[in-house]
Formats: structure tokens, C-alpha cells, sequence
């Protein structure tokens, strides 16, 4: 029953580790929302394009990515990938990975954000002769960061949660750090409770951060009115 009686002294000693760990874990997390934020919008805006093709293109990666499991989309990347000669390094291979999965759920949230915005508002851009880059830039997506703010924060925190998911191609980010630990010394009870208390701390900062980004924008963006 050893292995079921904490030890503060293991604890101290595991720590540094599983908080080194923890930088790789962060890192993936925000390149790859930076990542999913611009695949996202550009997903988001290719779907209102005017030529039909293109749209539907769009459309059915956004489907075929959504649809299939994010641990798939990790080893096909890889895995696959080398063979067509594109070799990539676990974090590369994740950040890759996760902005291209959470960009397709972004590119929705998104696209309902700007198809949020009044019509009088296109309709006010095109009577003063705004570019379409301007009424973008200046009208529209000013109105539509608001509301579009909690459900892209969701989806970060899911992502931040999924990591655990790159330990399958050897990036040493927390899960799998205490699972070195954990069989070394047979102790796991320290290293995952560890890694439980990060992970809920680290989500409970990063909601309170997107509620306080959310209260400084405001509710109406800039208007055409």
C-alpha cells in the first residue's frame, strides 16, 4: 500500500520535472490556437466566397477534419507524412495538428460571427465604397469578435485538455512525463494528481482570462449607422 500513501518528499522531487513539462504543454497550446485562430478565419472567409467551387472545397475539408478523431489526424501527420518526404518534429507535428483540427470548429464559430452582423452594416460598407479588405477590417469584424469570444475560449481550453493526446508520438508534455516518472519509481498517485492539479488550474485561469478579454470589448462594435 505504499504506492497509495502520499509522499511530500517525492512530490518536491517530481515537481520541477512535471513544471518543465509543463512549458511544452503551454507552448503547444498557445502556438496551436494561434495557429487554429488563423486557419479558422481563413476557413471562415474562403466560405463566403463567391465562387461556388471554392466554398464547397472548403466546406468538405472543414467536414472531413471535423469528423474524424484528433489522434488520427496526430499519427497521419507523423507517421504518413515522412513518406511523402515532410518530416516533422512531436511538437511541430501537434501544433500542426491541433490548429488544423480546432480551426475547422474555429472556422464555424467564426462564420456565425460575421453572419451575425447586421446586412445594413455590408449595405453601409458598400454605399461608401469601403474595399472588401476595409469592411472586414473596420465594420465587420469589430462587431463580430464579441460574441465570437466565448465559444473560441471553449474550444482553447478543449485544446489545452487534448494534449495529452501528442504523449502518443513521444512529446514529452506533462501526461507523458508522469508516465516516465510514475514507471521508474512506481509511484503514480503523486505525478498524475500533480498533473490533474495543473491542468485544472491552468483551465480555470485561462476562463477567467477569456471572461475578463470578453468584458473589455464592447457589445457593439464600431457601426455604420
Amino acid at each position: 500500500m505504499v504506492g497509495l500513501t502520499w509522499s511530500w518528499a517525492f512530490t518536491w522531487e517530481v515537481l520541477p520535472m512535471i513544471l518543465s513539462a509543463a512549458k511544452v504543454t503551454l507552448l503547444a497550446t498557445l502556438l496551436g490556437s494561434c495557429l487554429a485562430v488563423l486557419v479558422g478565419l481563413a476557413f471562415a472567409l474562403i466560405r463566403r466566397s463567391r465562387h461556388r467551387s471554392i466554398r464547397s472545397v472548403i466546406y468538405w475539408l472543414v467536414e472531413f477534419i471535423r469528423s474524424t478523431p484528433l489522434l488520427v489526424q496526430i499519427f497521419f501527420l507523423y507517421y504518413v507524412m515522412p513518406e511523402f518526404g515532410i518530416s516533422m518534429s512531436p511538437l511541430l507535428t501537434g501544433v500542426l495538428a491541433l490548429g488544423l483540427h480546432y480551426g475547422a470548429y474555429l472556422s464555424e464559430v467564426f462564420r456565425s460571427g460575421i453572419d451575425g452582423v447586421e446586412k445594413g452594416q455590408w449595405e453601409a460598407s458598400r454605399a461608401l465604397n469601403l474595399s472588401m479588405f476595409d469592411t472586414y477590417r473596420d465594420v465587420i469584424l469589430p462587431q463580430a469578435i464579441r460574441p465570437m469570444i466565448p465559444a473560441t475560449g471553449n474550444y482553447i481550453i478543449a485544446m489545452f485538455k487534448e494534449t495529452p493526446q501528442l504523449s502518443a508520438i513521444t512529446l514529452l508534455e506533462m501526461l507523458q512525463i508522469a508516465k516516465i516518472i510514475g514507471s521508474e519509481n512506481f509511484r503514480y498517485l503523486e505525478p498524475f494528481t500533480l498533473v490533474g492539479i495543473l491542468y485544472l488550474m491552468f483551465s480555470i485561469m485561462a476562463a477567467y482570462g477569456i471572461h475578463m478579454i470578453e468584458n473589455r470589448f464592447p457589445k457593439e462594435g464600431i457601426s455604420l449607422k
